[in-house]
């Protein structure tokens, strides 16, 4: 039962995502300029749209408030919220792995199936200037972060105070650091790998590469590019950053 458990997972981690996902974000053509219509009405086309401070804004309250309130309600010990919150930023990791490779690059025959993959993710591959669509819209995103922590409540109870923080610390960090790789160069020649990863991502195989704040899980999973091998190509790298003064990263 056991080997046949674990047969099973690595065929849903390793195989069956590699088969189906041949073909998911193939385009005719990579816009440079505007941004993909996803609704007719106007006021749904609107709520597709946000700003990386308006996210902030949103969720830094949460990163702030609760881990306060662990402490001085709940009577957590500093050591058990540093513990936790870092736990939630390091889960934050592999979730957002598991939702790039698995979710917002399925592959379906289903043309509803494709549209919803269109609205949440293609259209960022279609046209990766688009720099309004870089964090998930407010009320998806809030929806979509309220089933989280009950979820998250439901299998660690009031750890997750300290826990839901710093996964949103993550989500936060994952989100400025997409928003950044489209729009300038790594800063630290440190922080170049991540860069590199995700715009090979882009313009090369959108069947690897799926980690952008960390490729840590693509190493682990085995979908990291070989950097030492891969040849940066300038101009395609040029056409995934959406900022008025656009230098390329040097191969």
């Amino acid at each position: 039962m056991v080997l046949d458990f674990l047969n099973q997972f690595h065929q849903a981690l390793f195989v069956l995502p590699l088969q189906r996902n041949k073909t998911s974000m193939k385009f005719e053509k990579i816009h440079n300029k505007g941004q993909a219509q996803l609704f007719k009405n106007q006021y749904l086309e609107y709520f597709t749209k946000t700003h990386p401070l308006v996210i902030w804004g949103m969720y830094l309250p949460v990163v702030v408030l609760l881990p306060y309130y662990a402490s001085s309600s709940l009577h957590f010990s500093a050591l058990k919220i540093i513990l936790l919150f870092g736990g939630g930023v390091f889960f934050w990791t592999f979730f957002e792995y598991v939702m790039h490779r698995f979710i917002f690059h399925w592959a379906s025959e289903s043309p509803r199936a494709q549209k919803i993959i269109y609205v949440m993710h293609g259209n960022h591959h279609e046209y990766p200037r688009d720099k309004e669509r870089l964090f998930m819209p407010p009320v998806p995103s809030l929806i979509l972060a309220s089933v989280i922590f009950l979820l998250m409540y439901a299998a660690i109870q009031y750890n997750v105070m300290a826990f839901f923080p710093g996964f949103m610390l993550g989500y936060l960090i994952y989100g400025s650091m997409h928003y950044a790789i489209h729009a300038w160069n790594p800063p630290f020649k440190w922080m170049k790998p991540v860069w590199r990863n995700h715009h090979l991502h882009h313009y090369k195989s959108e069947n690897m590469g799926f980690g952008v704040s960390t490729h840590i899980w693509d190493v682990v999973f085995g979908t990291a590019f070989d950097l030492k091998k891969e040849k940066e190509n300038k101009e395609e790298v040029q056409k995934l950053m959406y900022g008025k003064k656009n230098s390329t990263i040097a191969s």
